[in-house]
């Protein structure tokens, strides 16, 4: 009679089982193999949090950037070249309607002076010159006066304003108490279990006093990273410094209140070196594109 092919395959794995020591298989046969063998506790989501938590403190940062209001104004090089290129094209362009009129208004004048005019063909007609449009033209031109590039306040210097700098971007910078002195950074604040980066720096624009900014966020990404320790009198075992994330906005409308403390400023990419650290400003700077 045949053996089962189960047997078969059963036998050795049998024979394998029972000389492992402490598999208990021995007396209690290959059904309670499973019973000897000794399962890892299931770690407790809590402990996993713990064992994984970063030594270092996680902050979202915002670069509020208000774009350029006026063009810069040409440099010496960009002027002539400017001419150049109005030349060529004024010497290989064709004439435009109004220069044709011009032409048709001054046949039509000489053609009064010849002795066989007939007055019968301009009766009736209100006609307006080409030569009168320009005259009208050139008197709403004398009457028309240019918004000043600089303003107010730039003449005042203060920094606390948007209508500054209208021909460059200007970037949103905060006081902020660290230690025992004010520091000048980008709006950052410390981010909270269960929210994104991207929200922790949505937070530190709408947390500021007196805000009525209207930002739009470029990307749920990070554009920079900023990692510092802090002082060795503060640093602990579970905390040894900081890394700060940066994200990048948009101004579209809106300014802080006026602060007595001056806790806010906005400035231009060559006043920053005024306010920053070095170290920090040279990771500002890799992603600040003048716009």
């Amino acid at each position: 009679m045949a053996v089962p092919v189960s047997g078969v395959l059963l036998r050795p794995l049998r024979g394998i089982v029972t000389q492992i020591p402490g598999s208990g298989a021995a007396s209690s046969g290959c059904r309670q193999l499973s019973v000897g063998l000794r399962v890892p506790a299931i770690q407790k989501p809590e402990e996993a949090v713990l064992e994984s938590r970063s030594p270092w403190r996680l902050l979202g940062a915002v670069f509020v950037q208000r774009p350029a209001v006026i063009s810069r104004d040409r440099s010496p090089i960009e002027m002539d070249f400017a001419e150049l290129l109005q030349q060529t094209e004024l010497e290989r362009s064709l004439l435009a309607d109004h220069e044709l009129r011009l032409l048709e208004d001054a046949e039509r004048v000489s053609r009064k002076q010849e002795e066989d005019y007939d007055s019968d063909e301009d009766s009736g007609q209100d006609i307006v010159t080409a030569q009168d449009l320009e005259d009208t033209w050139d008197q709403k031109l004398r009457q028309f006066k240019p918004a000043p590039r600089v303003t107010e306040t730039d003449k005042k210097a203060d920094r606390t304003c948007l209508e500054r700098c209208l021909a460059d971007s200007l970037v949103l910078l905060v006081k902020e108490k660290i230690g025992s002195g004010d520091v000048w950074l980008l709006p950052q604040v410390q981010w909270d279990n269960g929210e994104t980066l991207r929200e922790t720096a949505e937070r530190a624009l709408t947390s500021l006093t007196g805000n009525s900014i209207k930002a739009t966020f470029l990307g749920n990404a990070p554009c920079g990273v900023y990692k510092y320790k802090f002082p060795k009198d503060v640093r602990t075992e579970s905390c040894v410094g900081a890394k700060v994330f940066f994200f990048r906005a948009l101004l579209d409308s809106g300014d802080l209140a006026p602060n007595k403390k001056g806790g806010h400023v906005w400035v231009s990419k060559t006043e920053l070196q005024d306010y920053l650290n070095p170290r920090y400003l040279e990771q500002v700077s890799r992603f600040m594109v003048d716009l």
